[in-house]
């Protein structure tokens, strides 16, 4: 007799798996075909440039071995980024790295390549010119696939009107080209696509036109490509700035940063939003808050800290959306005589790191208007303060006056409001 139990849960039947739907399948075909033809067809125009026989300036494009690519040496090529690519190098040679964003064809002696670096973009061109560009270097040009990663050396020129289909502008005028890193010929998605407003999309729509928009399960589907988009660089870089700011004024406060522990053996907050896991046969959670560990610092003589760092909360919310997991700006510190101390520094943070990114990082938040329109934000140099019976008595002005609009001049609570403002 054998000693196995027979199993109470059969395996699951092979055939029961989620098999694509008809649509889907179609439409993978389509994308593989689609796939093919722009490979053949970039295939063909590089065979194009070979056939026609050695070009005394070959050694001026071309793609790069990856056995030079493999840190053997060190050139002492001096690199520009497209972001300071500026009028004031005019007539300088500059060399640049960046995706190729966009390819044009002028004929057969002249194209455009419109190169993209962490958001910002330069318009590279191509002249055919005896000593200086072949054809097949132009030709080569144009057999890039978008997003391929491109070396471009070339002379920096103005033109006499603006450029539109850049941020930067001027031009390069371009001298050697190299491709790093070919991509694949066709993307899932398209930058300029993914960088489209709702705005964009609706005005077409209202003209006749129809445009792409990429849904936000594409996006994420290719994050890499969508990460690309000017907005979402700003969005990062903002966030990256916020954290720095708010680390800046504190430590300049006396506040010391500490890293508290995340894996924990009980819940931080109490109630039963807590991911709970096995921890080597132990039971264990993850932090839902620094809170215990900052009151263990201050009790420890630290007097003020702060720490930046992961929360996780298994909340449910209404939506199909949860906010399971976010980056916390924590801060702790003792009370010497009244709690109005914590509200000074609270106040004091908040109007310097909204100034600092009002004045120096306006680009990055006109790039994410641009894509994710917002209203800009107003604030107070002293911020408004109310003791308990004010805010218990503009409720009650407001609940007599059942006017919910505080703009609207007639109201109640608009007065109480100015009287403090």
């Amino acid at each position: 007799m054998s000693s196995e139990e027979p199993s109470q849960n059969p395996p699951a039947d092979e055939n029961d798996e989620k098999k694509p739907s008809k649509k889907e399948l179609a439409k993978a075909e389509r994308l593989r075909k689609r796939q093919e033809a722009a490979a053949a067809s970039a295939a063909a125009a590089i065979s194009a440039v070979k056939v026609e026989g050695d070009d005394p300036l070959a050694a001026n494009y071309g793609d790069i071995p990856l056995k030079d690519l493999q840190s053997k040496e060190i050139s002492g090529k001096k690199w520009t980024e497209v972001k300071n690519l500026t009028h004031e190098l005019k007539d300088i040679t500059v060399l640049i790295r960046g995706h190729a964003q966009a390819i044009r064809a002028v004929g057969k002696k002249m194209a455009f390549v419109v190169v993209r670096e962490r958001g910002f973009t330069v318009q590279c061109v191509l002249t055919v010119a005896q000593d200086v560009v072949s054809p097949q270097m132009v030709k080569f040009a144009n057999s890039l696939s978008r997003e391929s990663i491109v070396d471009i050396e070339g002379v920096v020129s103005v033109p006499s009107q603006s450029i539109t289909g850049a941020t930067q502008q001027v031009e390069i005028q371009v001298r050697k080209l190299y491709c790093v890193n070919k991509a694949i010929p066709t993307l899932p998605i398209n930058i300029e696509d993914a960088a489209r407003s709702e705005i964009e999309i609706e005005r077409a729509l209202q003209a006749g036109e129809q445009l792409v928009r990429v849904n936000q399960d594409t996006r994420l589907n290719n994050r890499v490509l969508d990460m690309r988009t000017h907005a979402v660089q700003s969005t990062f870089r903002i966030q990256s700035q916020v954290e720095n700011l708010f680390r800046q004024f504190l430590v300049s406060e006396g506040f010391v940063g500490i890293h508290t522990p995340k894996l924990i053996a009980g819940s931080s907050e109490g109630g039963s939003a807590v991911f709970r896991l096995d921890y080597k046969g132990t039971p264990a959670c993850l932090a839902q808050s620094p809170q215990l560990h900052k009151q263990m610092a201050i009790c420890g003589d630290f007097g003020r800290v702060f720490e930046v760092g992961p929360v996780f909360r298994a909340e449910d919310s209404f939506t199909h959306r949860h906010l399971c997991e976010f980056v916390g700006l924590d801060v702790e510190m003792e009370i010497k005589e009244h709690y109005s101390e914590v509200m000074d520094i609270v106040d004091r943070l908040f109007v310097q790191m909204f100034d600092t990114l009002h004045e120096k990082y306006a680009d990055d938040l006109e790039a994410i208007n641009r894509q994710y329109p917002f209203e800009k934000l107003k604030y107070l140099r002293k911020t408004l303060r109310l003791t308990f019976e004010e805010g218990v008595q503009m409720l009650k002005v407001r609940r007599k006056s059942k006017c919910c609009d505080t703009s609207v001049k007639k109201c109640p609570t608009s007065f109480s409001l100015e009287k403090y403002i």
